[in-house]
């Protein structure tokens, strides 16, 4: 991790922030059905009500979100939990997807970045943002720049003075020189903003 640290230094504004954010402390999700689910329920939505919605689902769900503990609840009643009609037909998907081993968990750690976006984006409501976070906090890849994030827009935005939000191209470029470690500066950037940077 210190070599990481050090290489991410040779930015000067990244140095700054990490000056101010201080020690690294990501915390990592298991790679599993329930966090990719936790993933959908939190899109668009501030993290307390996201938080609670994901305990109303666990609880209605019996303690454990599987598949089949998806499937059994019918989607009436997940909207009654506080899910919108969209994201309860995403988390349906998912679950049917992963019941019929068309997503097979335990075989992503072994594929490429690439191959797991193929793969995950099949789902319906999974887009790249989602699996990027994915790639993160549960398969802790290293090198992963979540263009489509606007907190990592707004905090390069912000520590580079900016005019206006940064386009995944000119993201791209500007990070170039924290690969091959751009899971860990995004995981500052996204502090740096003062939210809460894990899923």
């Amino acid at each position: 991790m210190e070599e990481a640290i050090q290489h991410l230094r040779r930015d000067p504004v990244l140095s700054a922030i990490i000056d101010r954010v201080g020690e690294y402390r990501i915390v990592f999700r298991d790679p599993e059905f329930e966090t990719l689910v936790r993933s959908i329920v939190y899109q668009q939505l501030s993290g307390r009500v996201a938080s609670v919605i994901c305990g109303r689902l666990v609880s209605a769900a019996g303690n454990r979100l599987t598949p089949e503990s998806i499937l059994k609840l019918r989607p009436a009643r997940m909207r009654k939990l506080g899910l919108s009609a969209q994201k309860t037909a995403y988390i349906r998907d998912l679950a049917r997807h992963t019941r019929d081993g068309r997503v097979v968990f335990e075989e992503l750690a072994g594929l490429p970045d690439e191959a797991v976006i193929e793969r995950l984006t099949q789902v319906k409501g999974i887009g790249v943002w989602t699996v990027h976070m994915f790639l993160i906090f549960a398969l802790r890849r290293p090198d992963v720049l979540p263009t489509g994030d606007l907190g990592i827009r707004n905090a390069m935005c912000k520590a580079y003075a900016l005019k206006e939000l940064p386009l995944p191209k000119e993201m791209e470029t500007m990070a170039a020189g924290w690969r091959p470690y751009c899971s860990m500066a995004s995981w500052y950037l996204w502090r740096s903003l003062e939210g809460d940077a894990n899923l």
